[in-house]
């Protein structure tokens, strides 16, 4: 029988495993070797560049299959001599682990691996556990998650539910989970005009100014008013830029990007005609052409509030003492990928620190994410069959 796993030292030597998107560094294989021991069957769906594990106890397709997803990679450090420790060292000092993934989310992964071993090796479940872990989730993700995904549908595998790891907490363990997530998308437009000296205006045709009115109009414009899970959809515009160094020329070319976080009122499409239709109209009224290039992060979605929810909800309630409040705030996660396989939910560690220097997590918080992991096993296994299927 493979010795119990201790989430925290597996949280450290993950860390020293220097996963910097898209390297592997190491981190997949030792989560492959621990699980293997463990009994799990483990299989590479690499694409591209990218590394990634699945592993499963029990049978293939079983109707009951419980997934974990989650991602081993990591964002660069940065500047190393700002740290207090070696960000890839895995140094535990006064009750924290320190290092980069330390939150996001090598601690997620070390505790659901380990409390998944543990499971299955002291009460074998009637059905299967699943873990879906990537190295591309902090990249562009196309050949992460994504890739474990496609692999599993050529192999017949199956998640009858799944629960992402990443940090779900705002100020203790336990505060909040996740139900869904906005839809991201980003849109690059480029301003045609004709170059030309200032002191000769009516030579040239600068496209700033029916850029610029493009830029307000979006920005003025209240996309919704919000949703009984989400808040109202946002545009923020994120560039505007000529690449002009001389106060002489007016230039032939401007460029703008504006990032949408949307809910479930648009799609990415609804969203790219508005946005085609408002350039059209400027260019019409400017003559002015205005290109357009988009880039879809992902859909907005949500798990309506049922069986999974409440089974998480519950475990952490039961660990913790407090229960944690549903939103679907933050960023884009590997939920949205997930979502076109099965119900899905998210819940992890307090993110105050992920992508800082200094990134840390607490000691305790590790062992006691490893409980719940723990107790939402046991509740999906032992519990109500509405979770199963």
């Amino acid at each position: 029988m493979a010795r119990p796993i201790d989430p925290t030292d597996l949280t450290a030597d993950l860390i020293r495993c220097r996963s910097v998107t898209p390297r592997e560094g190491g981190a997949l294989g030792l989560l492959e070797a621990a699980l293997t021991a463990a009994g799990f069957e483990c299989h590479r769906a690499d694409r591209g560049e990218v590394s990634n594990l699945f592993a499963r106890w029990g049978a293939r397709g079983h109707p009951k299959s419980f997934g974990f997803n989650g991602h081993t990679d990591v964002v660069p450090a940065g500047d190393t001599a700002a740290w207090t420790s070696d960000p890839f060292g895995g140094a535990v000092c006064d009750g924290w682990l320190w290092g980069r993934g330390a939150t996001d989310m090598k601690s997620g992964v070390a505790a659901f691996v380990a409390a998944a071993t543990a499971f299955v090796t002291e009460t074998p479940p009637d059905g299967a556990v699943v873990l879906a872990i990537t190295g591309d989730e902090e990249g562009d993700a196309v050949d992460g998650t994504a890739a474990i995904l496609d692999w599993m549908a050529d192999e017949g595998e199956h998640m009858s539910v799944c629960l992402v790891g990443e940090p779900t907490s705002r100020e203790t363990l336990g505060d909040m989970m996740k139900i869904g997530r906005r839809g991201s998308m980003t849109a690059y437009f480029a301003a045609h005009g004709v170059q030309g000296h200032s002191a000769y205006p009516h030579r040239a045709h600068n496209p700033i100014p029916a850029l610029a009115r493009l830029v307000e109009r979006l920005s003025a414009y209240r996309l919704d008013e919000g949703s009984q899970h989400f808040d109202p959809s946002t545009l923020a515009v994120t560039t505007f830029d000529t690449g002009n160094p001389a106060n002489n020329v007016i230039p032939g070319l401007c460029h703008a990007t504006v990032n949408i976080r949307f809910n479930e009122a648009h799609s990415s499409d609804s969203l790219s005609d508005w946005l085609r239709a408002e350039a059209a109209r400027v260019t019409e009224e400017t003559g002015t052409t205005i290109e357009m290039e988009v880039k879809v992060s992902g859909e907005s979605f949500l798990t309506p509030p049922g069986p999974l929810s409440a089974l998480v909800a519950s475990a952490v309630e039961a660990e913790t003492g407090q229960r944690p409040e549903i939103s679907t705030s933050g960023g884009t996660s590997d939920a949205r990928f997930v979502k076109d396989h099965c119900p899905v939910v998210e819940f992890g560690l307090v993110g105050k620190t992920m992508h800082q220097v200094d990134e840390r997590v607490e000691v305790a918080q590790i062992e006691a994410l490893t409980g719940i992991y723990r107790r939402i096993l046991a509740g999906y296994f032992n519990g109500s069959a509405a979770l199963s299927g």
